[in-house]
């Protein structure tokens, strides 16, 4: 793909902050194309980071025709960059997009536009002590109509930003409320693809939960209510000893690229896994027992999240004493490890970004 870079000016040029949260600090460069029927994509430009104009009847506005990736990119020890599985975020954009009646983009100038983005913002991705360099892909439907049907238009682009730990306490185990009265998919919808909506839907709960004192709520099956899917921001897995468990996927569960590589990960190290249905009151007996001795939360965002208490219509369970167990703490370094270019990769995940001078 021939993407056209439009230089920042000397008034858009921005070092990177000293410090930095998670999602709300942006690099100056970002990454657009548009898309029409009958055309299809043109216009790839690299350009200064900015707001859009949009009309007040923008299809996405009105109907939510809208999808978006989450992935990272990591500065090595000896100051080049990796990406980690861009590939299979890019695979993933277009299942969502397929799933929301959306284009789908070209993979490899998905990753190739990744690649020129950082290597032109380089200097924004941070070093390991400090975090990642967070990327976000999103399109977004742009036909100025209204009318409930697949736009004509749409715009993608990415953008990235410096961020530190997903969690404000990245240091102790969450607090994760599980919700029986509201659900996040059912079986055919939308579930399994990234779109705005499915977690505007969660955002209701997830107050109600910060309200209670927890960071996260675990979503249970929309049919019977009973059986474990995701948490909010990743996917979720528990640990017996050196057995781990995970959800199987339904349709209506993300399916994560970290808890992909989890999967791929865990028996390397000396663990069993296996994805399995998950009943919500078996899994709580077993943290009761002791028979659950760690549960953890996968995601590009969290990574590997200790959970250490759940919350379930007004009892509490905590888990591994709710302090930070051995399973979780050794798969988050392996896998960083990895990511960060600290290790060896014989999986061929990472992508790896020359610094520039």
């Amino acid at each position: 793909m021939n993407i056209k870079v439009v230089p920042v000016t000397d008034a858009e040029k921005r070092r990177p902050p000293e410090s930095f949260s998670f999602g709300s600090t942006f690099s100056p460069h970002m990454f657009t194309q548009t898309w029409k029927v009958g055309e299809g994509w043109q216009d790839a430009t690299i350009g200064p980071y900015g707001p859009f104009s949009l009309p007040p009847s923008t299809a996405v506005l009105h109907y939510g025709q809208e999808i978006f990736e989450g992935t990272k990119a990591y500065r090595r020890p000896d100051g080049d960059i990796n990406l980690f599985r861009p590939w299979e975020n890019a695979l993933r954009f277009n299942r969502s997009a397929a799933r929301m009646a959306m284009p789908a983009v070209d993979p490899e100038s998905h990753v190739e536009a990744m690649v020129q983005l950082i290597a032109l913002d380089h200097a924004w991705v941070p070093r390991r002590e400090l975090g990642t360099l967070y990327i976000r892909p999103t399109m977004i439907a742009t036909e100025p109509a209204l009318g409930v049907r697949a736009s004509q238009s749409y715009l993608h682009f990415i953008m990235t930003g410096p961020t530190g730990s997903y969690f404000a306490n990245a240091s102790k185990p969450l607090a994760v409320y599980i919700s029986d009265e509201y659900v996040r998919a059912v079986r055919g919808g939308t579930g399994a693809a990234k779109t705005g909506g499915n977690y505007a839907a969660s955002l209701l709960v997830t107050e109600e939960a910060a309200a209670k004192g927890f960071q996260q709520v675990l979503w249970l099956d929309g049919v019977e209510r009973r059986y474990v899917e995701e948490v909010g921001a990743m996917n979720i897995a528990f640990a017996y000893g050196k057995h781990i468990v995970t959800p199987t996927l339904t349709g209506t569960i993300l399916p994560g690229i970290t808890r992909d590589s989890v999967l791929k990960l865990a028996p390397d190290l000396g663990f069993e896994i296996s994805e399995e249905r998950l009943d919500v009151h078996q899994i709580l007996k077993d943290i009761a027992s002791g028979k659950v001795t760690e549960a953890f939360g996968i995601g590009t965002a969290a990574v590997i999240a200790p959970v250490g208490r759940f919350g379930y219509q007004g009892q509490d369970y905590i888990v591994g004493g709710n302090e930070v167990g051995p399973v979780a703490a050794g798969l988050r370094t392996a896998l960083t490890d990895i990511q960060y270019g600290s290790a060896p990769d014989p999986y061929g995940w990472t992508l790896r970004v020359p610094a520039r001078d």
